[in-house]
């Protein structure tokens, strides 16, 4: 992926993730401002000069779906809502989008945090935070782990963004992966509850009976195979799960609590596992609808 533009060298910056841990990343920085040449005799002393532009920074976290992203640069640019968004699908805009992305830049707004300043534009951001995601999908590394997997890099960016939202830690990435191919293996539908939240607009840990039997394509339910598009967008470590999976032969998982999904290749133990969570549910009184039985996760 070529720049359009000399870049700053990438700095390390401590962030959140969507599910609100502090992490660090190499966040990428948008270099938009050019180089201004200052006249060697100035008509004024050095308190004429305009003082320098206070930095800011935009923060999009992994997770976080096209909708958020746009909203969030919205708010940073001060710009009407929903200025973000029509600019992500002008042909004008020029994103360097894969061409099985089909114009939909879902899955490759890059999580990181970039400096914002009166000159940068939703535009701008937009094809940084692409063409960065571009540079961190397009290596050798995940090139290789798609095709042992027998899939393609956008395909890998799919499943990474379902890791990105099903887990919360590079371990349960990990795991998470393998339950996607070991199901895909078997024919058997992904049943991810991660993709009934995309196609409702929502983010939950309760999916009804009902919400799988949605129609939408994104409801892996009843639809086999992987979901048309990412449902998020990912960052390294999902996608690095997406391409290098752990090794096991689970089918289903559930996060009991915070800090203990529970990965098995049992359908019995996973309805055991299940039935702990919808009870921690119930005596917390949550409200909403119990998880069902039959899910992945």
């Amino acid at each position: 992926m070529t720049y359009r533009t000399w870049q700053p060298a990438p700095r390390r910056r401590p962030r959140l993730t969507r599910r609100g841990r502090l992490v660090v990343l190499v966040g990428a920085v948008l270099g938009l401002a050019a180089a201004v040449a200052v006249p060697l005799l100035l008509l004024g002393g050095p308190s004429d000069r305009p003082a320098p532009e206070k930095q800011r920074t935009l923060l999009i976290p992994e997770g976080w779906r096209g909708g958020e992203v746009y909203a969030a640069v919205d708010r940073a640019l001060g710009l009407p809502a929903g200025t973000a968004r029509k600019a992500a699908h002008a042909p004008a805009t020029g994103l360097a989008l894969p061409a099985a992305a089909g114009g939909d830049p879902e899955g490759y707004l890059f999580p990181a945090t970039y400096p914002v300043g009166k000159a940068t534009t939703a535009e701008g951001l937009l094809r940084y935070m692409v063409e960065t995601a571009g540079k961190r999908f397009g290596t050798a590394r995940v090139a290789e782990g798609a095709r042992q997997h027998g899939i393609s890099v956008h395909e890998a960016v799919i499943i990474a963004s379902i890791v990105q939202a099903e887990a919360d830690t590079a371990e349960d990435m990990g795991k998470v992966a393998r339950v996607v191919y070991n199901r895909l293996a078997q024919g058997m539908p992904l049943q991810m509850d991660s993709t009934i939240n995309y196609a409702l607009g929502r983010d939950t840990v309760d999916t009804s009976h009902q919400d799988t039997r949605i129609d939408s394509p994104y409801n892996t339910y009843e639809r086999r195979g992987l979901p048309p598009s990412p449902i998020g967008n990912p960052g390294d470590q999902a996608m690095a799960a997406a391409v290098a999976p752990a090794k096991g032969d689970w089918l289903y998982f559930v996060t009991v609590r915070p800090g203990d999904t529970r990965f098995t290749a049992s359908y019995a133990e996973h309805q055991a596992n299940v039935a702990e969570f919808n009870e921690r549910r119930r005596a917390a009184g949550a409200s909403g609808s119990a998880a069902t039985a039959e899910p992945a996760g």
